[in-house]
């Protein structure tokens, strides 16, 4: 079956490259259609720069941008920051404004600048207004397209605005509507059911939900997360510190974010800097990114490395110790890294704040002793069944179990005291953390091997 798959999506590849080159704009909307989202990306990633740009100018703009709304967010920026500035914001008008906002926040300034100018002056106050707010705040997230009416509304008057902008709302995901005052302030939510359902002349105070919850454009990611988990609800409406009605948040778009900021976690705890890397990107602009990690580690593992050497003559006189040196480094680091992903888990929910940190290293201690305990008996049990020699598995377990609550006591600290110099912990504990464990594990065994080298030769 996977056979079966991979020679059609390689055939659909086929004639996506020849209508580019000869076929009509109607076979070529027709062929992107058929398409299954992940076949789509595939066949695109494939094509030039040149065919991108050609696709999505030859298709029409709404076309275009049901294409750009199926690719990932790096993808789309780089096909989009091929394109003509009229080009591209006759794409972006069509887009929802959500994803205006994150298309346009990752572009360079100069760029997005030419975009916002020819884009419908609407379309591009909407965009820069939420370009303003970080990614993982309920701002960042809103939608700006709903529907808000004044509270002397009645149900004829809506009906009426829904019958005769019919096609202005029709891409709209409307589920309810939002009844407001005159500041804006969000005074009741209308269903939709309950509105068709109501006679003409009922004024729409009558049937709306009164008193309804809103957010704020502050609200972290993460909290908006717990605020739908507790409530079933597929919106909400977001307001500014004036409780002024700005923006919708959805359900969906907020699961959306919430899997994307684990994986740009991940991503950064592996080292991949500066957003999403896809093979398919400039090789430039791979290298560097990765680069811009792998050069402070190198620097990072010379100074551990440093240690070995500064020890070398025990290390050579009890050659056994470097079978352990691997085992004592990795062991701390894993109970490192487990420290680290618990404080930063807790610093994005707002459990812990970087002042606490005693509190902190007290918790991460009590672990630390256990662990550190349980492992280093292990592991001196190990050393002393192969060599049977006590004194070589009393140095390499007391250094482990020492080194195990030096790496939790370390990463349960070090993302708090970066979080207090705005430095992002995903991406800079791991390698700090693994090289201060690896240095103090390499100078705990040999150090302890050297005062003690009498009773290990």
């Amino acid at each position: 079956m996977e056979e079966t798959t991979q020679v059609t999506i390689e055939d659909t590849q086929e004639q996506l490259v020849a209508l580019v080159g000869q076929g009509t704009a109607e076979q070529l909307e027709e062929l992107l259609d058929s398409m299954p989202a992940n076949d789509l990306a595939f066949a695109l990633s494939r094509l030039t720069e040149d065919e991108q740009t050609k696709v999505l100018t030859t298709v029409t703009s709404e076309d275009a941008a049901d294409i750009v709304e199926q690719l990932t967010t790096a993808q789309a920026v780089d096909m989009i920051g091929n394109l003509t500035p009229g080009s591209a914001a006759g794409i972006l008008d069509e887009l929802p404004s959500d994803h205006q906002a994150d298309l346009i926040a990752e572009l360079d300034d100069e760029s997005a600048e030419a975009i916002l100018a020819h884009m419908d002056p609407e379309e591009a106050a909407n965009a820069r207004q939420l370009i303003q707010y970080d990614s993982d705040v309920a701002g960042g997230i809103m939608v700006k397209e709903y529907l808000a009416y004044p509270l002397d509304a009645t149900v004829r008057a809506i009906v009426d605005d829904l019958c005769e902008r019919g096609d202005e709302y029709r891409d709209y995901d409307i589920q309810y509507s939002y009844i407001i005052d005159r500041r804006r302030r969000v005074k009741g939510v209308l269903r939709m059911h309950d509105l068709l359902m109501a006679k003409r002349a009922t004024p729409i105070q009558d049937i709306m939900i009164k008193n309804p919850v809103f957010v704020p454009d502050t609200m972290h990611l993460d909290a908006l997360a717990e605020f739908f988990d507790e409530h079933h609800y597929l919106g909400v409406p977001v307001v500014d510190e004036k409780e002024r009605l700005i923006g919708v948040v959805q359900q969906a778009a907020v699961h959306e974010a919430v899997a994307e900021q684990r994986d740009d976690d991940y991503l950064k705890t592996q080292g991949i800097v500066g957003g999403e890397e896809f093979r398919t990107m400039p090789l430039m602009r791979r290298s560097s990114r990765r680069l811009s990690w792998l050069s402070v580690n190198i620097l990072l593992n010379i100074m551990a490395a440093s240690v070995i050497a500064f020890f070398q003559d025990t290390l050579s006189s009890v050659i056994a110790l470097a079978v352990f040196l691997p085992i004592i480094s990795d062991m701390s680091g894993c109970s490192g890294s487990q420290a680290v992903a618990v404080s930063v888990r807790e610093l994005s929910l707002g459990l812990v704040r970087p002042t606490e940190l005693v509190w902190v290293w007290l918790k991460e201690a009590s672990v630390g002793i256990i662990n550190g305990v349980a492992l280093g008996t292990l592991v001196a049990i190990a050393a002393i069944l192969w060599k049977g020699q006590p004194y070589l598995g009393l140095v390499v377990g007391t250094a482990l179990c020492l080194n195990t609550v030096l790496a939790v006591s370390i990463g349960g600290l070090l993302p708090l005291i970066l979080k207090r110099f705005n430095v992002d912990p995903a991406i800079a504990a791991g390698p700090i953390l693994t090289t201060i464990t690896d240095m103090c594990g390499f100078f705990l065994v040999l150090g302890m091997a050297t005062l003690m080298l009498d009773k290990l030769v």
